[in-house]
């Protein structure tokens, strides 16, 4: 294992954290990373078996919270609610994610062109829906509607497409339906857990006769850093959405989208 790979390990692993939270898309972050540093993953399998690291720190800032949640579900309407709609929200990516996933990882994952396109698309989407003068008629994510939690879900299914942003998603698709923007990127967070967790499961299981010692450890290595970066972001994200909006998010993909394609056009 070169020490150049356990550095764009690293780097990978820091960018996953740093952006799987927030709407600009980490998927579409490492995988241009990894292709401008040269980084080869079998069956692009780096990028999404190191989403467990932010998986592990949103569980463990929402720990309490969570098991506030599971005590109570015995005696707790609100609970038993809250759980049966990120269920409900999580099912189309359940079913769609296992038809596709093939296709997803051979096809959408090996177009970098594609990726940038929808970076820029996305964005300019964000900029819309942030000017947009919606008036909120949910503001608590635990008591979302079941009908409302399952257009989430259907909006979360965009994602597969690398470039879209699994957060950027469901949240718009949330606000446009008339949620409030502190509770929609709760709701987010929520919803990313059996999401990225499934995600993970089903890609080790396609995929680990094809990984090596080597793999493994530089695995662990983006893990690691993409744990102790998403800790940082989960923590402040609400509040900046709550106070600043979709904005700086918008324009940050779209820059990053029209760099991408430059140095794509101009590596050709």
């Amino acid at each position: 294992m070169e020490d150049q790979s356990i550095v764009s390990a690293l780097i990978l692993g820091l960018i996953e954290g740093l952006t799987e939270f927030i709407p600009v898309s980490s998927t579409a972050h490492v995988l241009l990373a990894g292709h401008f540093l040269g980084f080869k993953s079998p069956g692009n399998t780096f990028a999404v078996l190191i989403q467990l690291g932010a998986i592990l720190a949103i569980l463990s800032i929402y720990f309490q919270k969570l098991l506030s949640i599971a005590l109570s579900l015995p005696t707790s309407a609100r609970s038993r609610h809250f759980v049966l709609s990120i269920l409900l929200a999580f099912l189309p990516a359940a079913i769609i994610g296992a038809i596709a996933h093939d296709f997803i990882k051979t096809v959408l994952f090996e177009s970098p062109m594609t990726i940038c396109i929808v970076l820029i698309l996305g964005g300019l989407v964000l900029l819309w829906v942030d000017r947009l003068k919606l008036t909120p008629r949910y503001t608590d994510a635990m008591e979302y509607p079941l009908p409302l939690a399952l257009k989430i879900g259907l909006f979360q299914c965009l994602a597969m497409i690398p470039g879209t942003s699994r957060s950027g998603a469901t949240i718009v698709g949330a606000l446009l339906m008339g949620t409030d923007k502190r509770s929609a990127a709760e709701f987010s967070f929520f919803l990313a857990m059996p999401t990225m967790a499934g995600a993970f499961a089903l890609d080790l299981y396609k995929n680990c006769a094809a990984l090596s010692f080597d793999d493994g450890a530089l695995i662990a290595v983006g893990f690691i850093a993409a744990f102790v970066s998403a800790l940082l972001v989960v923590r402040s994200l609400l509040d900046f959405v709550g106070k600043r909006g979709f904005a700086p998010f918008a324009w940050w993909r779209i820059a990053i989208g029209a760099v991408g394609l430059a140095a794509l056009l101009i590596g050709r």
